[in-house]
């Protein structure tokens, strides 16, 4: 029993052990294969083979089975490797690692990534492949000495005192791009050039061998090399220049003589990189006094070049009568044409007077009445002159009389004014004579003087300085008279005859005038203005220049430096007793000009510097260092107008209270052109870092020429008639005051055009004309009118495009006009009901109703008259003509006395035969000059009648070639005669 249990149990355990070895024997690859878990490698850059320790070797535990034993590849896992790997020999197993492409050590010393082997699985398919585990490569780069050193410096520079032993003067540096550390390290350094007192060890530095001597060489110009470990020399040498100084020289250093100033870049710091060198001595106080010398631009410094007008109201000036005396010539203010200018200055009108020149104020320019408050302003340069009265201004008798009213005048270096009172019912004493000695005023320099009369106190301000006159004389009042009085400028009008007393001047009859008394120097921006003119800061602002020198500063120096600057801020002075802080004030000192459009040119600078040491000695004598601030050209804006230029209106607009518009859509629009420097950099910073020493690596600069609109202010606009001048009995330009008043704005006009005057904005000028009205009330012979407009800032600087606009006048005609000549018909003609002759739009019909009755192409004239004003005229002589040749028809059938049986006769006269032969001349002007305008724009508007009419015409015009005798034939329908 028991032992057939035992035999039961065995031969089911064989059953499953057969069965077994038949699965794993139908299983063929039955193994991973197998690799190390890492490896590590070493390739040079620039070659492609992997030295691997250990060698790669896949091991299969099916071999030596096909396929499933053998090894088909190897898979390498990561991103971006530049690496593969390849099988040698399937059955053993072998494989290499190998580079894709070249290596770069530079970008990358070390690659790290894993690998796997896989069999070629059950057959030639490749099925049930395994793979191996994955195991870790890495890879390291040798580097090669591919590179050279390259200098960090193009070159270097260095300044010793002539007699001392540096340890180091200065230090080269070159660096090497190659990734190891023996080739990329610098090994040594070495002086090319021979016979040199100088050294240069491992590291750069550079030493002198010996004491420099100033007097035997002043620079030094040295080459040096550089090497690496790997023996490579530099790709380029480096220049070294070692500068001698000589023994120590108090004075300023790294100050530049020439400093450029671009417009509109603001405040430019004019030293900074100055220092003060004392020499190590002990110094006790610093005084620096910094002059910017302008006396040679414009009135003594740059200023805005407006009018005086203008800019008494960008000041701020209280409002009243303003009348310049000297004004820039024009059509308006004619009387300074003659005097000589200072053309040089940017239309900074300067008027010159060489004791031969004067001008006459025409009257009425000064209504300024001297019982009431009155300023006198006005920019004068004078020199030392003779001890003769020099005059500046002056009021004086027409004829009759020497009597100077009024007058401002220079003597001896003084300046006068002189006010002689109107005639009073009391005969007292009253001052006249009001006297200031001024050094200003012989001085050869711009100054700015304003005297305030409010009698009989008399104030005057030079540069916006208060001076109080030193002597004042009193005189009688002036006798009544009824003789007209001269204003003059540069000289004083005086009657030849007279017997002159100083006080009154009675001449005899028949006496002549002359000028006396004329002014030597310079002039500019007279003016009388009424009322007083008190305010402290409009007068500074008159004065004020535009350029100057500017200073921020700084906090931790503010309390140890103490400056201060003249009035114009033209110099400025520095004082305190700390070099570095002195230092550091110096550089913040700047060059500022606020124009948009200054004044070009140089502007010198001198530094005077006094230093004193203990006991307030000056111990340490600095030398004055000298300069110049160079303005740049600014770029000049063109100022264009533009706008609807020609135009047409009916005559019923320029008779209307409106008027008509001259510059609707007018644009004014000012542009600068700018060059814009384009630089293109290097395309990779490894190919710049790559470029050998002192290869050349400037970018490209492209220079591009660009258009900018900006904006900016005008001062003047003026409307000028093209043509005949205005006449104001049936013409005018009007222009709202009121709009003018509420911009600030002025307006003179005459029969030569209006001019609109004031500083104001591109788009204010524009909003104001805009709004000019040209009106014309007989408008029966004007066919056009032209304008020309031109615009110009500073006063003058900049001038616009002449902008010039013509306006044509439409006439029209009511085509009922005449009608009772065209009624009129020849009582012979017989009515037809089948012909008729048509005259461009004008039919002549049925004679039964004793009419012309207009046709269908007619009335469409009639409503289009506005668009074809000139045909409709046209046929309405035509009409007349018509008219006229029919009756000298039927005079002339009244001569013959011709009896005709007309019962069935049919007559057609053509009436434009006889028009054309008197008229052809006139009618081929008009009608060409008809085609020419209104080709383009009319030719839908012809209708059929109207083109029947024009195939009539040159019907007739061929056949008045013929002779006029056949124009007066009639034709005949005698179809329906009998004989």
């Amino acid at each position: 029993m028991q032992f057939g249990r035992n035999t039961r149990f065995a031969s089911a355990v064989g059953l499953v052990l057969g069965l077994l070895c038949a699965v794993e024997a139908a299983k063929v690859n039955k193994h991973k294969p197998w690799i190390e878990t890492t490896y590590h490698g070493i390739v040079t850059e620039n070659d492609d083979k992997v030295l691997l320790d250990p060698p790669l070797i896949a091991l299969d535990k099916d071999a030596p089975l096909r396929y499933a034993g053998e090894i088909c590849g190897f898979r390498i896992h990561g991103q971006n490797v530049p690496f593969e790997a390849v099988v040698l020999d399937k059955s053993t197993g072998e494989g290499v690692i190998r580079a894709k492409g070249p290596l770069d050590c530079e970008l990358q010393k070390e690659h790290t990534f894993t690998l796997q082997a896989y069999d070629c699985g059950e057959g030639p398919d490749g099925a049930n492949m395994k793979k191996s585990h994955k195991a870790t490569v890495h890879i390291q780069v040798n580097d090669i000495n591919e590179y050279a050193p390259v200098f960090k410096e193009k070159s270097y520079k260095a300044t010793v005192m002539e007699g001392k032993q540096y340890d180091s003067i200065l230090r080269v540096e070159a660096v090497d791009a190659d990734c190891s550390f023996q080739f990329s390290q610098i090994c040594s350094y070495d002086i090319v050039t021979p016979e040199v007192p100088f050294t240069v060890d491992k590291d750069g530095y550079i030493k002198n061998t010996e004491k420099l001597n100033y007097g035997k060489e002043r620079m030094y110009k040295l080459t040096v090399t550089a090497y690496d470990c790997g023996k490579n020399r530099a790709s380029e040498d480096v220049l070294v220049k070692i500068n001698v100084k000589p023994t120590c020289k108090p004075g300023w250093t790294g100050f530049n003589k020439r400093i450029e100033y671009e417009p509109g870049t603001g405040s430019l710091p004019l030293f900074p990189s100055v220092h003060l060198e004392t020499c190590d001595e002990p110094i006790t106080s610093i005084q620096a006094n910094i002059e910017l010398e302008t006396n040679h631009i414009g009135k003594g410094c740059d200023r805005d070049t407006y009018s005086e007008k203008a800019l008494h109201k960008l000041c701020g000036a209280s409002g009243g009568g303003t009348v310049e005396l000297l004004p820039a010539p024009s059509s308006a203010t004619n009387w300074t044409v003659g005097l000589p200018t200072d053309n040089g200055h940017d239309s900074d009108q300067v008027f010159e007077f060489n004791g031969t020149q004067a001008v006459k104020v025409p009257e009425g320019v000064v209504s300024t009445s001297l019982k009431e408050p009155f300023t006198v302003s006005v920019w004068m340069r004078h020199g030392p002159g003779a001890h003769d009265k020099e005059t500046v201004l002056c009021n004086s008798d027409k004829t009759g009389m020497n009597r100077h009213h009024y007058s401002l005048y220079v003597h001896n270096c003084r300046l006068i004014l002189l006010l002689r009172q109107e005639p009073t019912e009391t005969e007292n004493y009253k001052p006249a004579e009001f006297h200031w000695k001024l050094d200003q005023v012989c001085d050869k320099e711009w100054h700015h003087y304003v005297v305030n009369v409010e009698f009989p106190s008399v104030s005057l301000f030079v540069d916006g300085a208060s001076f109080e006159p030193f002597l004042v004389t009193e005189d009688y009042p002036l006798r009544p008279s009824k003789i007209d009085s001269q204003l003059t400028i540069g000289a004083c009008w005086q009657d030849d005859s007279g017997h002159d007393n100083d006080t009154e001047t009675v001449s005899a009859p028949g006496g002549s005038g002359h000028m006396a008394q004329f002014f030597r120097g310079n002039l500019a921006g007279l003016m009388i203005h009424s009322g007083k003119m008190e305010n402290k800061k409009v007068i500074d602002c008159l004065y004020t220049c535009k350029e100057g020198l500017d200073v921020q500063l700084p906090e931790e120096v503010a309390t140890s430096i103490k400056v201060e600057f003249n009035p114009n801020q033209s110099s400025l002075s520095v004082e305190g007793d700390d070099i570095d802080a002195f230092d550091k004030v110096m550089q913040h000192i700047s060059y500022l000009n606020s124009r948009q459009f200054p004044t070009p040119g140089i502007r010198h600078l001198r530094v005077s510097t006094t230093v004193k040491c203990f006991k307030e000695e000056a111990c340490v004598t600095v030398p004055d260092a000298e300069g110049y601030v160079m303005v740049l050209q600014p770029e000049e804006p063109k100022i264009s107008l533009s706008g609807i230029d020609h135009f047409a209106r009916g005559a019923a607009e320029f008779e209307s209270p409106e008027g008509v518009t001259l510059f609707p859509e007018l644009r004014i629009v000012s542009t600068i052109t700018r060059e814009v420097e384009a630089e293109v950099e290097a395309e990779v910073e490894a190919e710049a870092e790559a470029t050998p020493a002192g290869a050349e690596d400037d970018p490209t600069v492209q220079e591009t020429v660009v258009s900018e609109e900006i904006m900016h202010n005008l001062d003047t606009c003026e409307v000028s008639a093209l043509g005949d001048e205005l006449d104001g009995e049936h013409e005018s330009l009007e222009l709202d005051p009121a709009q003018l008043t509420q911009r600030s704005l002025e307006m003179t006009s005459s029969t030569l055009g209006l001019v609109i005057t004031g500083v104001s904005t591109m788009a204010q000028y524009e909003t104001v004309l805009h709004l000019i009205r040209y009106k014309n009330w007989h408008t029966e012979a004007l066919f056009d009118r032209k304008f020309k407009l031109v615009c110009s800032e500073l006063n003058g600087r900049y001038i616009s495009n002449d902008f010039k606009v013509e306006v044509n006048v439409i006439h029209t005609v009511n085509p009922m006009e005449h009608a009772n000549d065209a009624m009129v018909q020849p009582n012979f003609i017989n009515p037809v009901h089948h012909a008729s002759v048509d005259l461009s739009g004008h039919n002549l019909v049925n004679p039964h109703q004793a009419s012309v009755v207009p046709s269908a192409a007619t009335v469409v004239i009639v409503v289009c008259v506005s668009f074809l004003v000139f045909m409709i005229v046209l046929g309405v002589f035509r009409v007349r003509a018509t008219h006229q040749g029919v009756a000298r028809d039927q005079e002339a059938g009244k001569e013959n006395e011709m009896d005709w049986d007309d019962s069935a006769l049919t007559i057609t006269v053509n009436p434009m035969e006889t028009y054309e032969d008197q008229h052809s001349s006139e009618d081929d002007e008009e009608e060409e000059e008809e085609e020419e305008s209104e080709d383009g724009e009319e030719e839908d508007d012809i209708t059929s009648a109207e083109s029947e009419s024009s195939e009539e015409e040159e019907g007739a015009e061929e056949e008045g070639q013929q002779g006029a005798s056949r124009q007066q034939q009639l034709e005949w329908d005698d179809s329906t005669l009998t004989y």
